[in-house]
């Protein structure tokens, strides 16, 4: 690693944000959009990994109250994500899974589909004409139908054939003139999509803001892959502040316990040592920086990643995942890892990984982080393309239900 990375500009990732119109011309909701460049006009892939790296950026880097405000967000889903292959790491609430033309309906996709309808999520079809996705049409919310070049009577058909169930608001898309938009109107579309409108407008963000260092003796042990339960809460009873913090926590009704605890003890005995541990290190984590949520989130899912794709090639995934935390941390803080590395009692391999990033465990940090960077060439060659996408988005969901679960007790310390 270069000694001199932290005097670099942050790493940039980008999004493209659509408008989507109602007849009043109010903006309903924006569609999310894969994009490799600022300056991007358009995608150069719809792949699994494409809408990966758009629900990462949307859901980690910027926050959709950054992105959208209240209003709904469409993101473009492709097979893997509708029969469950890749995770959907994030609630329904405000996404629209827009089920893209490419996807190939089959009873796998019906059944992923209805699966996802069950569990609360809004789904649109995209590009719809009859004869395509016809078996999705009863699950659907959305259906969007392109005006761009198209027979008007494919385009009649289309809208006839939607009609059939009341649920169905219609979008139309690719509307590229007022010729089109009117066209669009007289047809009876809901909501209206197009460059005549508003063209896609690619948003960027740096990946990480600096902060502060401190308590990170406490956050390594803690980390450890050999911290043992008693350790644990000795570890959390000596610090009176974190303790209490603990506490409230537990006796949250996040936490889902019927009974009060009053003791550390009692609250790593209902919780458990895993659950202990993963709320008190967001706790250091939130202590360690002036860093939001969404960024305590992207320091957690690449500690998670780093741990699980460490277990999938055979390696302590305990270690792995403190390697890729205290990398998070070093970016979070804006300080240089060789510096904080010189004042935590690390291992060699850590080390080496947090410097250099050398070892087998440096070579997984650093293809994680360029992973998360939009280069996912690292880490699919350690794992497989398929199992980077896979590994990335669950580290992710696991990073957002950690997060939430501990809400109350950071509610508590920022008052």
């Amino acid at each position: 690693m270069d000694h001199d990375a932290a005097e670099l500009p942050a790493p940039l990732v980008h999004v493209g944000r659509q408008p989507i119109y109602d007849r009043t011309g109010d903006v309903i909701a924006y569609e999310l959009l894969f994009r490799d460049a600022a300056g991007a006009t358009r995608a150069n892939e719809r792949s699994a990994e494409a809408t990966g790296r758009v629900i990462v950026s949307a859901f980690t880097e910027f926050g959709l109250d950054q992105l959208v405000g209240e209003r709904a967000c469409f993101i473009n889903v492709t097979r893997e994500f509708l029969i469950g292959e890749f995770p959907i790491p994030f609630d329904p609430n405000q996404s629209v899974l827009e089920v893209v033309e490419t996807v190939q309906v089959d009873d796998a996709v019906v059944a992923g589909v209805r699966k996802l309808v069950d569990e609360g999520y809004t789904i649109a079809l995209d590009d719809f004409t009859v004869g395509t996705h016809e078996r999705l049409l009863e699950f659907a919310t959305y259906v969007k139908i392109d005006l761009l070049d198209v027979d008007p009577a494919v385009v009649i058909e289309a809208v006839e054939r939607c009609r059939a169930f009341r649920q169905i608001e219609l979008v139309a898309e690719r509307l590229e003139t007022e010729d089109d938009l009117q066209r669009a109107m007289e047809l009876g579309f809901t909501y209206f999509q197009g460059h005549v409108l508003g063209q896609p407008h690619v948003v960027s963000t740096p990946t990480l803001s600096p902060a502060r260092v401190s308590r990170l003796q406490l956050l390594v042990e803690l980390t450890a892959g050999d911290v043992d339960f008693d350790k644990v809460v000795r570890l959390v009873a000596r610090d009176p502040a974190l303790s209490f913090r603990l506490l409230q926590a537990t006796n949250s009704a996040a936490s889902g316990l019927t009974n009060r605890v009053s003791s550390v003890h009692e609250a790593a005995v209902l919780l458990g040592l895993a659950k202990v541990r993963q709320w008190v290190t967001l706790m250091l984590l939130s202590d360690l920086s002036t860093a939001g949520e969404d960024q305590l989130s992207a320091t957690m899912t690449q500690a998670r990643a780093c741990g699980a794709t460490a277990r999938q090639l055979g390696r302590p995934a305990d270690t792995a995942f403190t390697a890729g935390l205290l990398s998070g941390v070093a970016e979070l803080t804006s300080q240089p890892p060789a510096e904080m590395a010189g004042k935590l009692p690390l291992s060699p391999e850590l080390v080496a990984a947090l410097v250099d990033s050398a070892g087998p465990l440096g070579e997984i940090v650093a293809a994680v982080r360029e992973y998360e960077r939009g280069q996912p060439a690292a880490l699919a060659a350690l794992l497989t393309p398929e199992d980077a996408v896979r590994t990335y988005l669950e580290a992710l969901g696991w990073s957002t239900r950690v997060l939430r679960s501990m809400t109350p007790a950071r509610a508590t310390s920022e008052r």
